[in-house]
């Protein structure tokens, strides 16, 4: 699945992160690479109930 992902700097320097697709799903880091990895993190952990669900649903 691919996620659009946003990444702004806020105005205390560190990076933010969000998907717009996935409403609030959020995450931050003190670098760009920081905040990006928290976020691919922060999304697994989204989706994770969602794809239990169809892995219940096909069984």
């Amino acid at each position: 699945m691919i996620v659009k992902v946003i990444i702004e700097r806020s105005e205390d320097g560190h990076f933010v992160a969000h998907s717009p697709s996935l409403k609030s799903c959020w995450s931050q880091g003190k670098t760009r690479e920081e905040a990006l990895q928290n976020i691919r993190e922060a999304i697994d952990l989204y989706l994770e109930p969602e794809v239990a669900g169809l892995i219940e649903t096909i069984k």
